[in-house]
């Protein structure tokens, strides 16, 4: 059993938010996650799970704080878990020129195979199987989960779910990283994570997993009309022609006006809500 450590807790809605550290065998450091517990959450009525994974430069604490989420999380009846969006600690590698892009807080939610890198980011495996399993065993949730994210944590939303389809009931992104490979933020992270040989960046690419494998669960994707990374770092029509190529089914929304940031998590947020929850708490 991992030994998790509560770092706060407040009451919001009749439910809790608390942040926990413990240490990850995946990751080899210290990690920190944040939950909310709906008020219907107890032993006798455990609820159902939204993995969130946040986007570049964020901790547990952005989309908790600043998305509006919990209101509605707690009305539905659903736990929301936040990870950290990558390793953290004095002994994890960085990027020496402190770029926001890649290093701590750009873990790209992939399992690293080059050196200094895959002694501890192994974010796929962190998301994929560390964690839920202190989530399952800790609190008071059912193993029925659902995975969403933004920008990185789009990507990282997409391509866990493409690979692991029995695993989740749906899976939403909110402005993804669609196409990493094509974009600069993509190819410096994977050239670094996973070396030179590109034909190694597909299992982490979202367009080219779904190109390959397909996806038979439910997608819902959002994206800003005035998202200034939409062109060079998202590629959101190149991964939604590939989707349709694929004969997947897929509800894709361009929303007039909106940008990249949390205005435009908090504006759509509550759709995503209400998409995992016809999923998460069908009979």
């Amino acid at each position: 059993m991992t030994d998790i450590k509560q770092l706060s807790q407040t009451k919001v809605f009749e439910g809790y938010h608390a942040q926990y550290s413990h240490q990850s065998s995946t990751l080899n450091c210290t990690m920190q996650f944040a939950i909310f517990l709906p008020p219907s959450a107890s032993e006798d009525t455990p609820v159902p799970v939204l993995y969130w994974l946040s986007g570049l430069t964020c901790t547990d604490e952005n989309f908790m704080q600043k998305a509006g989420a919990l209101k509605l999380a707690a009305e539905l009846g659903i736990a929301i878990v936040a990870p950290d969006t990558s390793p953290r600690g004095d002994d994890v590698p960085d990027d020496p020129d402190e770029a926001y892009d890649f290093g701590k807080g750009a873990g790209f939610y992939l399992n690293a195979t080059q050196e200094p890198w895959n002694t501890h980011y192994q974010m796929y495996d962190y998301v994929v199987s560390e964690l839920p399993k202190i989530i399952e065993a800790e609190f008071p949730v059912t193993s029925r989960k659902s995975i969403s994210g933004h920008s990185m944590g789009g990507h990282g939303s997409l391509t866990i779910a493409i690979k692991n389809p029995d695993s989740y009931c749906a899976v939403s992104a909110l402005a993804p990283i669609a196409n990493p490979s094509n974009g600069l933020w993509g190819q410096k992270a994977f050239s670094h994570y996973l070396g030179e040989d590109r034909s190694t960046w597909s299992e982490y690419d979202a367009t080219a997993l779904i190109t390959q494998r397909g996806f038979d669960k439910p997608i819902l994707a959002d994206v800003g009309t005035d998202d200034s990374f939409e062109a060079e770092e998202l590629h959101s029509q190149i991964f939604l022609d590939a989707a349709k190529a694929a004969g997947v089914d897929i509800e894709f929304n361009y929303h007039e006006g909106y940008d990249h940031g949390f205005y435009f998590v908090a504006s759509f947020i509550d759709d995503h809500l209400r998409f995992h929850a016809k999923y998460l708490l069908a009979d």
